[in-house]
């Protein structure tokens, strides 16, 4: 049984849909659904997004950016596929660090599918984000542009945070 944290970022190397993939890979139950900032389909732009249904696969779709910002234990069995833009304060990486934090209280694995960091994997710049300026937009400590990708950042927040997440990172080729 899977639960899948994606949004329209999630594809496959030929461009296939994460949902699609994992809807249909034999030995994967795919049970549900979890949308960052900007729902599933990356489409929505208000404040708060209702959790709903897939129209093509019929699951529900919870959404991590409305009511509830972090999954419940109901929820859990995850596989993060996000891509990051390269920046602190892009949601996607404090709502990854709140799926690793909930996984880590109710011993639930986590697998997070490794994206390229798009402005790219060495530069670092920019001052850091102080603990008390730590947010939905600032997970934390660290500087404006990272220079990570986000499974290299949900190994960062699972060990400098101390979260204790079971975590497995499924590496990219030829990063």
């Amino acid at each position: 049984k899977v639960g899948l944290v994606t949004n329209h970022t999630g594809l496959s190397a030929t461009g296939a849909s994460t949902i699609d993939v994992l809807h249909k890979a034999p030995g994967v139950s795919l049970v549900s659904l979890f949308s960052p900032e900007h729902g599933i389909r990356g489409l929505l732009d208000e404040e708060g997004i209702a959790s709903s249904k897939d129209e093509r696969t019929g699951l529900t779709i919870h959404s991590l950016y409305g009511a509830t910002r972090r999954p419940t234990v109901e929820m859990l069995t995850l596989v993060v596929d996000l891509q990051d833009v390269g920046v602190r304060f892009y949601t996607y990486l404090a709502t990854m660090g709140y799926v690793l934090e909930e996984a880590a209280k109710h011993k639930i694995k986590v697998v997070v599918l490794d994206r390229p960091n798009p402005i790219d994997g060495w530069h670092v710049e920019g001052p850091l984000a102080t603990d008390d300026l730590l947010s939905f937009i600032a997970y934390m400590p660290m500087p404006i542009r990272h220079g990570m990708t986000i499974g290299e950042l949900a190994q960062l927040f699972n060990a400098e945070g101390k979260i204790g997440a079971d975590l497995t990172v499924v590496q990219m080729e030829g990063w």
